[in-house]
């Protein structure tokens, strides 16, 4: 049974949210919507209203400190990052764009336990040319289609950057971050980490998992033709973020859409 279901009455989007401007409600709500057309239906009454039934809070009105909005961020909060498309400077002291992440949103959308995330994977080949790698991950939103697409522009690209997304490290893993309690979106099955013989990750170059710790050094050797491609496909990278993981790749479209 999908996580995600149709369900017949109209949401009107972008209601009124207390202490809000209706305008920047609207555009938040046309984003989730756009994003994740078969899931979400709008926000009404401060609500982020699933096509399931499901409602959730879209903003709590409180002000958190860095280590409250990582800890127990509202869905207005995940949605406030500035994520830039394209090849970008070095990112800003703690701009880590998509890492703030309401827990409630996504076991809404994909399931809240590992039993109901597997219900609804599915398996795809991986560069079916040149790895034949099979993964798991989900079906919910298209997730498994569009990764499939990637892998087929992928192999398109010059064979000198196909080593980079060659051995997947890792796709669906229910599990916590290093050093948090906050859940992995690999618990959703709608992240993926590429090579990590070619990867950087900011916990293991900088030996601390202290996310308020400063990071001295940006390492990235990623080619961003291979980032391009993930984003024209709806997944943000790591590799834009001042904690950087740059093998990481998450599905994030509301990120991503205008």
């Amino acid at each position: 049974m999908k996580v995600c279901s149709y369900i017949f009455f109209l949401i009107l989007i972008g209601s009124a949210v207390m202490g809000q401007d209706t305008a920047q409600v609207q555009a938040y709500a046309r984003r989730l919507v756009k994003a994740y057309p078969d899931c979400i239906a709008g926000i009404k009454d401060n609500y982020v209203v699933f096509k399931n039934g499901t409602r959730l809070l879209f903003d709590d009105g409180e002000s958190k400190t860095l280590t409250e909005l990582y800890a127990h961020p509202d869905i207005e909060d995940q949605l406030k990052a500035l994520y830039v498309k394209g090849k970008t400077a070095n990112p800003a002291e703690l701009d880590d764009p998509g890492r703030v992440r309401n827990d409630s949103f996504f076991k809404t959308m994909y399931g809240a336990t590992p039993a109901a995330v597997q219900q609804n994977l599915t398996t795809i080949t991986w560069l079916p040319k040149t790895a034949r790698q099979s993964l798991k991950v989900s079906r919910i939103n298209g997730v498994d289609k569009r990764l499939q697409a990637i892998s087929d522009e992928l192999e398109q690209l010059p064979a000198h950057l196909l080593p980079y997304v060659q051995q997947v490290a890792g796709t669906f893993t229910w599990r916590v971050i290093k050093g948090t309690n906050r859940l992995s979106t690999h618990s959703f099955g709608i992240t993926m980490d590429i090579n990590t013989s070619y990867s950087n990750y900011w916990q293991w170059d900088n030996k601390t998992t202290d996310e308020q710790k400063k990071i001295p050094h940006y390492i990235n050797r990623i080619p961003f033709e291979i980032v391009a491609i993930f984003e024209k496909h709806g997944f943000i990278w790591g590799g834009k973020w001042y904690h950087y993981d740059t093998m990481h790749f998450e599905y994030r479209p509301e990120l991503l859409v205008d």
